[in-house]
């Protein structure tokens, strides 16, 4: 493998890879209205397709591959696509992020697959409000695949979207269940990608209040000293406990993002807040061989200047990333649910 760099240094090694654009949840700050123009099912990539392109992505550098959705576990028989992916050679780490539902009856079948990571999402312990946030009463669903990750992979992580007015007197609670569950919390600033959420800046509670409100609580908390280009800025409480912050709106780390995110019909994001994408789709179903998947790819990477949350904060004033009406009725892909989060 060799080593590949954009044009402010950042390497290429960590791949989201979107296996569908549906959902059974609609989370209020991802995907909250009724309607969507979904991908055509036709355009969906198989999973030999899939395996494909991951295969130029290695050949590339990229050794992390974490599924996404949508959420994941919708994908029939996702467990195959596991199996195909954990055989490959390079691949140091296979992860899922998924809202947890349906992970009960998929868990065994994903960690005998080779799944090497479970993140779950969870926003709430209250029933009301997950049903407030969701529009599903799904919250016990939830905390059973918390509990069958836990019984099957010993640790996991658990995602959590802080926001004001919402979550936000739920901070401790969190953790706490986080504890019991061996789970490491990570509270994630809300971010403005996509225009159907209810995202406003006066709904953001930040890494600075999350840190005042945890410090009211349990006393000093201290930084670990780590260096790598993971999202997350890792904390550990008095008694050991540790935690995330992903400050991606106030304190974005774009100079240090090596993910890119490829959708489940094959288009190529080099940012999340990107408006286009790179079709690998089109080339693959063409017949390009595999060094021309490789150089698209290289090509695309080596112009690759984003900084997409840098430059949303550089705005001041922000709005909406596009306007909802072009996101639900011209091009899903401007939406996060299609893009892997």
């Amino acid at each position: 493998m060799s080593d590949l760099d954009d044009l402010l240094g950042r390497p290429l090694r960590n791949l989201r890879l979107s296996v569908t654009d549906r959902c059974n949840l609609r989370c209020e700050y991802c995907m909250p209205e009724d309607d969507y123009v979904w991908l055509p099912r036709e355009d969906v990539l198989h999973f030999e397709e899939t395996c494909t392109l991951v295969d130029a992505f290695l050949s590339l550098g990229v050794d992390k591959v974490r599924l996404t959705g949508g959420e994941p576990l919708l994908r029939r028989d996702l467990s195959s696509l596991v199996a195909m992916l954990a055989a490959k050679p390079g691949l140091t780490d296979l992860a899922l992020t998924t809202n947890g539902v349906l992970l009960p009856d998929q868990i065994d079948a994903l960690k005998a697959a080779g799944l090497g990571r479970i993140t779950v999402s969870l926003d709430t312990l209250r029933r009301d409000r997950f049903k407030a946030l969701t529009r599903f009463d799904q919250l016990d669903a939830v905390l059973a695949g918390i509990a069958s990750a836990q019984r099957v992979y010993g640790r996991l992580k658990i995602d959590t979207v802080a926001i004001k007015g919402v979550n936000d007197d739920e901070l401790v609670a969190l953790i706490e269940y986080g504890k019991s569950v061996k789970g490491e919390v990570r509270f994630i600033e809300y971010m403005d990608v996509g225009g159907a959420s209810r995202w406003a800046p006066s709904r953001v509670l930040s890494q600075r209040d999350i840190l005042d409100t945890l410090t009211r609580h349990y006393g000093r908390i201290e930084p670990l000293d780590e260096n790598t280009s993971a999202p997350a800025d890792r904390y550990a409480l008095p008694d050991g406990t540790t935690f995330g912050i992903i400050a991606s709106t106030t304190a974005p780390f774009c100079r240090t993002c090596d993910r890119s995110r490829l959708t489940a019909d094959g288009m190529w994001y080099l940012c999340l807040y990107a408006s286009h994408g790179i079709d690998l789709r089109a080339p693959l179903r063409g017949g390009a061989s595999l060094d021309a998947l490789r150089s698209a790819i290289a090509d695309g990477w080596r112009g690759r200047a984003d900084r997409g949350a840098e430059e949303r904060l550089a705005l001041g004033d922000r709005r909406a990333f596009v306007p909802v009406q072009d996101l639900l009725r011209k091009d899903p892909h401007l939406e996060m649910h299609t893009r892997g989060g």
